[in-house]
């Protein structure tokens, strides 16, 4: 049964794995979800000078990604990016230099893609890291881009997360577990409208 090369399987994230590859303290926050800002673009552009100027060449590429990348899309304001380095797992090649420019390490996961995350204040950012040819990025993309063009899912989509958002998640991972049945089937109608592979839809 062919499936679409960034398929993953429905899948829940486990609330203690999370908190485990945590680094540090992360302060609590409550997610807010809040009507889209069409100063989201504005902040990226901050956060891809300030990354750049931190790390040259060393970025190979750099995506606003995640729900402040997609216009009138409701969100947390947060921007989510994708930073794409030469190996995230060598930690010592990219993240002092970040740390000088304000960003702190939040987020470890050698055993997922050798995944990162650095999180930053001003403007408040949360800056996923990973190496070439990593699958999560391309997922991104696909998943920003659908909800771009298909007005349907993304209302679908804006409507949960302020419903959401009005519950006071504290965990932003459970959060997103709540969030994970239409993820999934959004990324399925996605993946079966590739006209470049073949794919059978796989149910949750």
């Amino acid at each position: 049964m062919p499936t679409h090369p960034l398929w993953r399987p429905f899948g829940l994230a486990d609330l203690g794995e999370a908190a485990r590859v945590r680094v540090g303290g992360t302060p609590p926050r409550t997610v807010e979800v809040v009507p889209y800002d069409p100063e989201w673009p504005a902040r990226f552009a901050t956060l891809d000078a300030m990354v750049r100027a931190a790390l040259g060449d060393r970025v190979l590429a750099l995506e606003h990604v995640g729900s402040t990348s997609v216009p009138g899309l409701a969100a947390k304001p947060v921007i989510d990016a994708d930073l794409t380095v030469a190996d995230s797992g060598d930690e010592a090649s990219y993240v002092p230099d970040l740390e000088g420019a304000g960003f702190v390490l939040r987020v470890r996961e050698p055993d997922w893609e050798e995944h990162r995350v650095l999180t930053l204040e001003a403007p408040q950012t949360n800056l996923h890291v990973f190496s070439p040819g990593a699958s999560e990025p391309q997922r991104h993309v696909v998943f920003r881009d659908w909800l771009a063009g298909h007005p349907d899912d993304r209302e679908a989509y804006a409507e949960l997360k302020l419903a959401l958002g009005r519950r006071g998640f504290t965990d932003s991972m459970d959060y997103n577990n709540h969030k994970a049945e239409l993820v999934y089937d959004i990324y399925e109608r996605a993946f079966a409208a590739d006209s470049a592979v073949d794919h059978e839809p796989q149910p949750r």
